[in-house]
């Protein structure tokens, strides 16, 4: 399975929450496979859905998925830290590691190598990491949802894209009725 699949695997249990996704081709698959008022597609911020998941989770009580791929991850480690030491029980962090840099090629990502980013996490202060492979992601993220607790998972997949349309939605329009499915 690769980061599509996963996306395909989890649309029906992300459907009803917040969700914040990766730069690129994450959102792109993400559009195509189950486009929600409720997606927020990272257009342009590589390394931020993770922040930026945070934060809206801190600002309020609904669920909040951000999605977020390994080398997204690791161009921003300082995240992971921040997410620790700001508990927000109603946040979750989905990292989609298929050890490349997906959106520009798939070059490798050390998380492909040795670094473990579900130990990193772990090391940052990260209470509740769990690690999976990919056809057991939809099974965790529901349980992650349904324990009410911060949870970062780390979903081992294949690397490796398909072909999908960029977004035409007007930026502002995925803006406008995100905030709206945010007040809701």
């Amino acid at each position: 399975m690769n980061r599509s699949d996963i996306l395909r695997d989890i649309a029906p249990v992300t459907r009803d929450h917040l969700v914040v996704c990766n730069i690129g081709l994450p959102s792109q698959e993400l559009h195509m496979i189950d486009d929600q008022p409720t997606n927020f597609y990272m257009l342009g911020t590589m390394g931020l859905a993770s922040s930026i998941g945070l934060g809206l989770a801190l600002s309020q009580t609904k669920q909040v998925i951000a999605i977020d791929g390994d080398g997204s991850v690791l161009t921003n480690l300082g995240t992971l830290p921040t997410i620790a030491n700001n508990v927000a029980d109603n946040y979750i962090l989905l990292i989609i590691d298929n050890g490349s840099y997906g959106s520009t090629g798939d070059q490798p990502t050390y998380a492909g190598k040795k670094t473990s980013l579900a130990e990193v996490a772990r090391a940052c202060g990260c209470d509740n990491v769990v690690e999976v492979t990919a056809k057991d992601t939809a099974q965790a993220l529901t349980d992650a949802l349904a324990a009410e607790r911060m949870t970062v998972i780390v979903a081992k997949c294949a690397s490796g894209n398909i072909k999908v349309p960029v977004i035409t939605k007007d930026p502002v329009v995925i803006r406008d009725r995100f905030m709206t499915a945010i007040q809701s």
